[in-house]
């Protein structure tokens, strides 16, 4: 059997557009003498349609599109397996929806299996809509008795978890009934070390079964999700026959009786992969929203930088402006290492300072602040002037306004509403800050070095104040990042932490507290792309107002 792994960039409600992405990979396939396409999960609607599951006409789109995609590959000598949405039956109990992987062969279904177990943990809420299967049976694939699951249903090897998830394994039901050949459609996220565990999970359930498998991913951003792609197939030994990139649309095809097909392979770090993550996202965040151009503040710190080189890989430099807005604590070399680095990208550069404003809203605020000492509310208010720039610039450009907040910063509330927090996308806001000059260098690598060499050098502050440091405020962060990764990634107690680290109790509670106080910050926050094993947002779902503490 050959087989083709047709890795897509599906748009979630655009059904003409992924259904067209679909029929011209089949073409594609069915040229390159496949007997199967293969596409992700609920291809032809998006992933994660979320609430738009709960919209009727959803359902009508999503079938005349099924429709289109029968009529037109009906001549084509190829089989599709593909995921979409379909209706439970009325007279049945449970939720309205199916998420189901169906066969499709000369513009006829001739299988349906609905997924089985459904996720409600990090970012996933299937159970919100779906009903989950209570039988799978095997399919025949051009004369293979075939296991076809959905994404999680293949995820549950009780072989390889030391404690599974769920009471289930329809893998393993389904080899039982004598299934030689794993075929699976996935809408499967990235995050740092996820692509390693594909591996690991697949290669292990191969090596059980002693069967091959096809795995599927669909790639791209949507929303704070991204979604990498590395499509794979593994022979009954578990080992990788064929492979395909990382965060680009894909086609790559196996040929499973001769265990070889094409290697399209990724060589990237880790790192280097959260970098491509960082990209894809904002490109697809930008592009599917349907802006046209994006803006930032550019202060010439790291991360706005950082952020400033990943926005111009993503759209191109004719659609990226930098502004920086001097204040009357700003450096000029910051200034200088602004001007320079947009320079160096060749993006448009604004300067409009923000000394007249502030003085003048010091001067009407003057009556009601007497007899009080300056303090974070000054500060804040040329944060918020900053904000309040970028935004008119917003709406007068129709461009969005990314932000340049990483996760150090956010988790402990060193931001300010309405101010830096101001945005539609916050591109770095998963990443800490010590990632954040990792990821700068990487930057520098690929585009020519256009970060100035000083940015590296100088220390982190807001210029808020006279000399300000970071540090004057927080911990430095190689400190602040280990203990942060151990309470928000790990979830490990105070007491856990200042033992693990050897640092003070006193000074570990001060850190989780302040994570713990900010979440109203964090919940107002632009949507951010998800990089790590927990970023704030839809994968951390904590009360705002709550009084435990650790």
């Amino acid at each position: 059997m050959r087989v083709a792994l047709a890795q897509i960039n599906t748009t979630v409600g655009d059904m003409e557009g992924n259904v067209a992405k679909m029929i011209a990979m089949a073409r594609q396939a069915a040229d390159r003498k496949a007997d199967v396409v293969v596409f992700p999960e609920l291809a032809i609607v998006g992933y994660p349609p979320r609430d738009l599951l709960e919209k009727p006409s959803f359902y009508e789109k999503a079938e005349m599109a099924e429709r289109r995609l029968a009529s037109e590959t009906a001549t084509l000598n190829i089989t599709l397996i593909y995921g979409t949405v379909g209706h439970n039956s009325p007279r049945s109990f449970g939720k309205p929806a199916l998420n189901l992987a169906v066969v499709l062969e000369r513009g006829n279904i001739l299988f349906r299996q609905a997924k089985m177990l459904l996720p409600t943990y990090d970012v996933f809420d299937e159970a919100r809509y779906f009903k989950p299967a209570e039988r799978q049976v095997p399919c025949w694939i051009c004369g293979v008795k075939t296991a076809l699951t959905v994404c999680e249903d293949a995820w549950n090897d009780k072989q390889y978890w030391e404690r599974p998830l769920y009471e289930r394994d329809p893998v393993d039901e389904l080899v039982s009934a004598g299934a030689r050949l794993l075929i699976s459609i996935n809408a499967s996220p990235f995050h740092m070390g996820k692509r390693r565990l594909r591996h690991d999970i697949f290669s292990a359930t191969a090596r059980h079964h002693k069967i091959p498998v096809v795995y599927v991913n669909q790639v791209g951003g949507n929303d704070e999700l991204v979604f990498d792609g590395s499509s794979f197939v593994m022979d009954a030994t578990g080992q990788l026959i064929a492979v395909a990139r990382s965060f680009e649309e894909d086609l790559v095809i196996a040929d499973l009786e001769a265990r070889n097909g094409d290697w399209h392979e990724s060589a990237l770090s880790e790192e280097e992969a959260v970098y491509e993550a960082l990209v894809l996202g904002t490109r697809d965040y930008v592009q599917k929203c349907g802006f046209q151009k994006v803006l930032l503040g550019l202060s010439g710190g790291i991360d706005s930088s950082l952020t400033a080189v990943i926005a111009t890989e993503a759209v191109g430099r004719d659609s990226v402006v930098g502004v920086a807005m001097p204040g009357p604590y700003s450096s000029e070399a910051s200034l200088t290492d602004a001007r320079a680095l947009a320079q160096n990208l060749g993006i448009r550069f604004e300067v409009i300072p923000i000394v007249q404003p502030y003085h003048e809203v010091l001067h009407t605020l003057q009556p009601v602040f007497a007899g009080l000492p300056p303090d974070v509310t000054e500060e804040n208010i040329q944060a918020r002037l900053r904000g309040l720039i970028l935004m008119a610039l917003s709406n007068k450009w129709n461009a969005l306004v990314l932000t340049t907040g990483n996760k150090s910063e956010l988790a402990v509330g060193y931001c300010t509403l309405y101010g830096d927090m101001a945005g539609g996308l916050a591109v770095i806001s998963d990443v800490p800050k010590t990632m954040v000059y990792r990821l700068a260098r990487i930057a520098n690598r690929r585009n020519n070095n256009p970060i100035p060499e000083n940015v590296f050098q100088k220390a982190p502050s807001a210029e808020l104040r006279p000399n300000q440091k970071d540090t004057d405020s927080l911990p430095e962060y190689e400190v602040l990042d280990a203990v942060l990764h151990l309470y928000i990634e790990e979830n490990r107690p105070s007491r856990q932490i200042a033992e693990q680290l050897n640092l003070p109790l006193d000074f570990v509670r001060h850190i989780v507290n302040m994570v713990d106080r900010n979440e109203y910050k964090r919940r107002q926050a632009p949507p951010g792309l998800k990089v790590t094993t927990k970023a704030f947002g839809m994968g951390r779902r904590f009360p705002i107002a709550q009084r435990f503490r650790e």
